[in-house]
């Protein structure tokens, strides 16, 4: 039987091309995402002072308003996980259960690597009270669902990515606050003490049913899907803006006074992230792809559900870390996953 290789050759330039297009629309929605963060936290921060002092006047007068603020944090939290939700396939939450053990070293990897990393940063960088909460809470949020658009984009494998994401977000109510509990201590010099079951309840309210909610509303009916295919990705994305631009706001005048000082130490956590990840991939013998989609996950953590948990648990200044952190990782996965991006893994 005579092979028309011409054919084969279109064929795999076709499939070559349709993914090169996939990879620089994953880069280009990083990018703007990272552009958007910017520009909304610029706006919060440069709105006018005038209205602005307005608005703090008239919110001091009202304390009983507090909780309305946290709240909204959380509403929008929700928003972005029932969002992520609708995005999840039936293969994709099967491959949890399928590949159960490279998912479950990968989030323990990560559960434990990164408080860890967080503490040790924190306390050897002398940081204190809220700046020390913000830097903690950090490590001990789960991975951010930027990090599965960035793998994709880093020719990682993002099926794994994604794996990563989901258990490590069903787990939340469990690790967060065990995690929190162990890092934290009793030592930490900020107003209130951490609650376990309280953050325990919060996480399941705001990100563990909402997530199964979404996953559920998505089978209704194929227009409903074909919808949250469309848009869910700019509804969570616009609600993570939101999210940084209210703590940017509601901080704008402790952001010059915790902004340079947390810089350094948020910076070398994010690093330190990801050489954890890539270095416990290859310890785990996972094979290249595999290494690159860990390492993001690591690397990248969900630090707008930090944000809100620091400003509901805590105080408004510990909010600070977790927000600047979400530039600091979208602007370093970034190009980390620029530069894989033109590096193909070996045998691809």
């Amino acid at each position: 039987m005579r092979v028309n290789f011409d054919s084969y050759t279109e064929l795999g330039k076709a499939q070559c091309w349709g993914y090169h297009t996939v990879m620089k629309s994953s880069l280009r929605s990083a990018s703007l995402l990272l552009v958007g963060l910017i520009a909304s936290s610029a706006v919060a921060i440069w709105w006018p002072v005038q209205w602005s002092n307005d608005y703090n006047g008239w919110y001091a007068a009202n304390p009983w308003l507090q909780p309305l603020w946290e709240q909204r944090l959380f509403a929008l939290v929700s928003v972005t996980m029932f969002a992520v939700g609708t995005l999840l396939s039936d293969d994709e939450v099967r491959g949890v259960v399928r590949r159960w053990p490279t998912v479950l070293g990968g989030t323990a990897l990560q559960y434990i690597s990164m408080p860890l990393l967080a503490w040790i940063i924190a306390r050897g960088w002398g940081l204190s009270g809220p700046a020390l909460t913000g830097v903690l809470l950090v490590g001990c949020v789960p991975g951010a669902m930027a990090s599965n658009v960035l793998t994709l984009a880093a020719r990682g494998n993002t099926s794994y990515s994604v794996s990563l994401t989901t258990l490590a977000t069903l787990l939340s109510p469990l690790m967060v606050p065990l995690v929190m509990q162990l890092a934290l201590g009793q030592s930490v010099e900020v107003a209130g003490q951490l609650d376990a079951l309280r953050t325990s309840r919060t996480l399941v309210l705001t990100v563990v049913l909402p997530v199964v909610l979404g996953f559920m509303t998505r089978r209704f009916s194929c227009r409903v899907s074909q919808w949250c295919e469309r848009w869910s990705s700019t509804v969570a994305n616009v609600a993570i803006l939101l999210i940084i631009a209210m703590v940017v706001a509601n901080n704008r005048d402790r952001l010059q006074q915790l902004s340079l000082p947390l810089l350094p130490p948020l910076l070398i956590l994010n690093l330190a992230g990801y050489l954890t990840g890539y270095g416990g991939g290859w310890a785990l013998r996972f094979d290249e792809p595999k290494r690159r989609a860990l390492t993001l996950e690591v690397g990248m953590q969900n630090a707008g559900l930090g944000a809100a948990l620091a400003a509901n648990m805590f105080s408004p200044e510990a909010s600070v870390a977790p927000a600047i952190y979400t530039f600091g990782c979208m602007f370093t996965g970034t190009l980390l996953a620029w530069g894989w991006a033109w590096r193909p893994p070996k045998g691809s």
